[in-house]
């Protein structure tokens, strides 16, 4: 239990000095767009840049790997749109950024620290290889459905040429295409640009919680408290769930023929708590952000308790 509150923890902590800073500190309400510029438009780009830069493209695609964790994604994103759209009857850009509160996990700031502690060093690729995939994949995704929804009442070719545009132009799609670029060159990253992106991207997350921190001031986080909660639970225990099955199978043998390092690191992958990108996303576009960010701060509070508990059911070491 101990590695998961060493990572926890600190998590919490930089949400609660934002939310200190903007209640009783110098931080006016406009600190929280500020901040939230610096990382989506500086921070995580160079972090994602990094990633992508040195991860090596064969172990980065491992197919099986990232089909047991597809098939979590796409399993809770369908439970929470069709949910949504029956039940909360929000318009679609909204429906993807509440779907994106259960399918994008903390993989950066929780998930790298965590598996080589919990599975031993030979962790850490899983570990990176699901936070590519968030953010080459899952980025880009979720611009293209709340684009095609704010850009609806338009003429469809214009639609299709703003969303392009718009997926094109997005800091974080073009970091993640200049990493990939930068990688299947095999040029290697000299060390005065390893360096920088390694100070400026170590910022992108507790910028962005410090950013939420900010937010929470003044806001009521029991507001949709029922809509929050079967988030969470989709998050914590359904997402792994149906990874789980996918990756171990209900007789310990998977369909997707895993060994026991890739079953156990994506199964607990998909057990973290939904990630701060989320945020970042969601107040960018004005839309879904104090439900998101009460998800985010949840699901990293009961995280501590619902790890540890997966951690002694898949053992360490």
């Amino acid at each position: 239990m101990q590695p998961v509150f060493d990572v926890v923890l600190p998590v919490f902590a930089i949400l609660a000095a934002g939310w200190a800073a903007g209640r009783i500190g110098p931080f006016p309400p406009s600190a929280t767009a500020v901040l939230n510029d610096f990382v989506y438009w500086v921070a995580f780009p160079v972090l994602i840049f990094r990633a992508m830069a040195t991860a090596p493209l064969t172990d980065t695609f491992d197919l099986p790997f990232l089909a047991a964790y597809s098939g979590g994604v796409f399993g809770v994103f369908t439970i929470s749109y069709v949910v949504g759209m029956l039940v909360f009857r929000a318009r679609p850009a909204a429906l993807a950024l509440q779907a994106m509160c259960v399918i994008f996990a903390n993989t950066g700031y929780m998930g790298v620290p965590l598996l080589p502690v919990a599975f031993g060093p030979e962790a850490l690729l899983p570990a990176v290889i699901l936070t590519v995939y968030n953010a080459a994949f899952m980025v880009a995704l979720f611009v293209v459905l709340i684009e095609l929804d704010l850009r609806a009442a338009d003429p469809p070719l214009q639609v299709v040429a703003g969303v392009l545009r718009a997926v094109a132009l997005n800091p974080l799609v073009l970091s993640t295409a200049a990493g990939v670029a930068w990688s299947a060159a095999g040029l290697g990253l000299p060390t005065p640009i390893r360096t920088f992106c390694d100070i400026l991207g170590a910022a992108a997350a507790p910028a962005a919680l410090f950013a939420m921190g900010l937010f929470l001031v003044g806001k009521p986080l029991r507001a949709g408290l029922g809509e929050v909660s079967w988030l969470v639970f989709l998050k914590l225990l359904v997402q792994p769930a149906i990874v789980a099955w996918l990756a171990l199978g209900p007789l310990g043998h998977g369909p997707l023929a895993l060994d026991s390092l890739q079953a156990r690191s994506v199964i607990l992958g998909a057990a973290l708590p939904t990630g701060s990108l989320v945020f970042v996303l969601a107040y960018r576009y004005r839309l879904y952000v104090e439900r998101s960010t009460s998800v985010i701060l949840i699901s990293t509070v009961l995280s501590a308790v619902t790890l540890s508990v997966l951690l002694l059911l898949l053992g360490t070491g």
